[in-house]
């Protein structure tokens, strides 16, 4: 008997899939339990919408992420901070101070745990830090500028 499942279910599949299983475990077990519904025309018609809404909800997401990317890439953020008599910092300009800075100064929002610091930034120059957009596949580069207070 074809199903297809409305939760996941252990060893058979994922939800919104199409398995086939043997009559008694449907009518037995996932059917009483609402794990699954036959799988008619509609099941299997309504299956296939939710697919193609959530490619195109993916490939939207990738495209606005793209378009992020190329946004950041012309972006310079300054932050300045004040240092000891070396040129050391006090602290440390951490991916808090990015973000922060970024949303204020150019109004773009983005998570500090999407900013990924190679090194910690403890002395004045200019860094390039990269930033997750779409999980690994898609990461933007923005450059940090850290100058002294005055």
């Amino acid at each position: 008997m074809k199903v297809m499942l409305t939760q996941d279910v252990k060893g058979q599949g994922k939800k919104d899939q199409i398995i086939e299983v043997s009559d008694g475990y449907a009518r037995n077990f996932l059917l009483p339990k609402k794990l699954a519904i036959i799988a008619d025309a509609k099941a299997v018609n309504e299956a296939r919408n939710k697919e193609a809404s959530n490619l195109h909800k993916i490939e939207v997401a990738k495209a606005e992420a793209k378009a992020t990317a190329d946004k950041l890439s012309k972006i310079i953020v300054q932050i300045n901070e004040s240092a000891g008599n070396d040129n050391r910092l006090y602290g440390a300009v951490t991916a808090k101070d990015i973000a922060e800075r970024l949303q204020k100064d150019h109004g773009i929002t983005v998570d500090k745990k999407k900013l990924i610091l190679t090194e910690a930034i403890k002395t004045f120059g200019t860094y390039k830090v990269e930033i997750k957009l779409y999980g690994a596949e898609i990461v933007g580069t923005i450059t940090v500028q850290v100058s002294p207070k005055q």
